[in-house]
């Protein structure tokens, strides 16, 4: 049985050049992957882009609406086998459309690797990951650093280059001066501190 895998981690470490890398490895033996990417994440429009300059256009940008399940099946009677699906941005998937990878999975036996941030810039959980660290059958950390060189576990977010704890949850980065940073746990509440300090001046 094929599995449904959830690679996590903050912000820049490496989970797009991991699934392009992925993609490739795939395709340099002539198998045929699937690649998703949820249309809320719009930078790069639709293509999957890598910090380090790589990119590869998506196959499908779903919507909150689209079922999974069903336009991999459909992709497979139209256009042949499907050997991997794999999906960036996971964060921004819908509780059902991970139980339907779930189920593409277990039930058309195609592995599934999604990528994607476990928590946002105010350390709450995502609707697709915290639903993924539910049901995938494998689990794993892609491990990146702080500026302080400590283990980045947060994802800060920078306006006008300043750290900000408030506002809405999705603010995709490059727009409006947004930008993300990864850090420690550490630097994170340092960075809280002075913002509120700041608020409160």
């Amino acid at each position: 049985m094929a599995k449904l895998y959830f690679r996590y981690g903050a912000m820049n470490c490496g989970k797009s050049t991991a699934l392009i890398q992925v993609d490739y490895n795939y395709r340099e033996r002539n198998m045929h992957t699937v690649i998703i990417k949820p249309e809320t994440d719009t930078k790069g429009s639709d293509k999957v882009i890598s910090r380090l300059n790589v990119e590869r256009s998506a196959d499908i940008l779903a919507t909150g609406n689209d079922n999974l399940y069903l336009i991999i099946e459909n992709w497979q009677k139209e256009k042949g086998p499907v050997h991997s699906v794999l999906v960036d941005e996971a964060q921004f998937l819908t509780h059902s459309q991970v139980d339907q990878l779930f189920e593409v999975a277990v039930i058309l036996d195609i592995p599934v690797i999604c990528y994607g941030l476990r928590t946002d810039f105010l350390l709450n959980g995502f609707e697709g990951s915290a639903r993924l660290l539910l049901m995938a059958h494998s689990i794993e950390e892609l491990k990146t650093i702080c500026k302080c060189g400590q283990k980045a576990i947060a994802n800060g977010r920078k306006i006008g280059g300043r750290f900000v704890f408030e506002g809405a949850q999705v603010a995709i980065e490059g727009k409006a001066s947004v930008e993300y940073e990864s850090l420690c746990a550490r630097c994170y509440f340092k960075y809280k501190k002075e913002y509120e300090d700041r608020e409160q001046l």
